[in-house]
């Protein structure tokens, strides 16, 4: 699993920016999330799923996207959340 960078700017594959904010662990489940703020708008802040956060660009549905990963890390290198 790739190792998310906590306070890096990732890219999304559509192209607005964004903060990893932190990283959480649901409190039943124990599952990982990515807390992460727009750097556009509202600055409006989000949770997604970390493996989905992680993922590869789906290319069957976005054929022509450049990018390989969904967020790919742009900017920053302090702290981790290493699996």
């Amino acid at each position: 699993m790739r190792d998310i960078k906590i306070n890096g700017i990732y890219r999304h594959f559509k192209g607005n920016k964004y903060k990893v904010l932190n990283i959480a662990r649901h409190s039943e489940t124990m599952e990982l999330y990515v807390v992460y703020q727009a750097l556009y708008g509202d600055y409006g802040v989000y949770i997604r799923p970390y493996e989905m956060f992680a993922s590869l660009v789906d290319r069957d549905k976005y054929p022509d996207v450049k990018q390989k990963y969904r967020f790919e890390l742009i900017e920053g290198e302090e702290g981790s959340y290493g699996i």
